[in-house]
């Protein structure tokens, strides 16, 4: 019975495994926390800096948002004041004193870009030309450089309180002086042009680099004729 009985044999297989190596383990987290960061970079882009192509009027936005204010033209200039003080008794004046001041002035001027929305911006794809329409320049109350004044005073004796009085009257009036000068027709066309070079400027290199070729930036004031 023994000889009948046949032997089953068994072939056994080893198990193989594959071991997988270390850095490519400890390298997963990594990528992952790359490919999470990449997603938070191109969001971060597409929400505050991405603008859509073919859209010159959101990048000459984009060229002043950082921007509230403008200062686009300084004027600096000397004005001339002159007071007269007379003091006395019972309504007899016994003493008079003079004094003329020649004070230097700056006064600048500058441009509210918070105003300037999207209604102020026209853009032709025919002829690539972008039309900007500014307001109204605002100037800046008149900086009086006291300390570099000249003085002229005449008098026989100019007590303090006239120096004083004399010298308060001369700049009162030579800052009203100034502000009167800086609305001057030709002051104020000067700063009207250096603004609208600076507008023009400041907004063609971006367009520029954004792609849009050799673009045309015409520039006007409210109430100027369009060109």
């Amino acid at each position: 019975m023994a000889d009948d009985l046949k032997r089953s044999e068994r072939t056994v297989t080893p198990e193989v495994r594959q071991d997988r190596p270390l850095a490519r383990v400890q390298a997963v987290p990594w990528l992952i926390v790359i490919v999470l960061l990449a997603a938070v970079a191109w969001l971060g882009w597409r929400a505050f800096f991405y603008q859509e192509e073919g859209d010159p009027v959101g990048s000459a936005m984009l060229a002043f948002e950082k921007q509230n204010s403008l200062t686009v033209f300084s004027s600096r200039f000397e004005v001339v004041a002159e007071s007269v003080d007379r003091r006395g008794v019972l309504n007899i004046d016994l003493l008079e004193s003079r004094q003329a001041a020649i004070i230097p002035a700056t006064v600048e001027y500058r441009l509210d870009l918070s105003t300037m929305d999207r209604d102020r911006f026209a853009w032709d794809a025919g002829s690539e030309t972008l039309s900007v329409v500014l307001p109204a320049l605002r100037i800046s109350r008149p900086n009086l450089d006291e300390a570099a004044q000249t003085t002229f005073t005449e008098g026989t004796y100019v007590t303090r309180d006239a120096s004083t009085d004399l010298a308060r009257n001369n700049s009162q009036q030579a800052e009203r002086k100034a502000a009167a000068f800086a609305k001057n027709p030709e002051v104020l066309a000067l700063a009207r042009q250096a603004a609208k070079d600076a507008v023009r400027q400041n907004l063609t290199i971006p367009l520029q680099m954004a792609g849009y070729g050799d673009v045309t930036v015409n520039v006007r004031f409210d109430g100027e004729p369009q060109d």
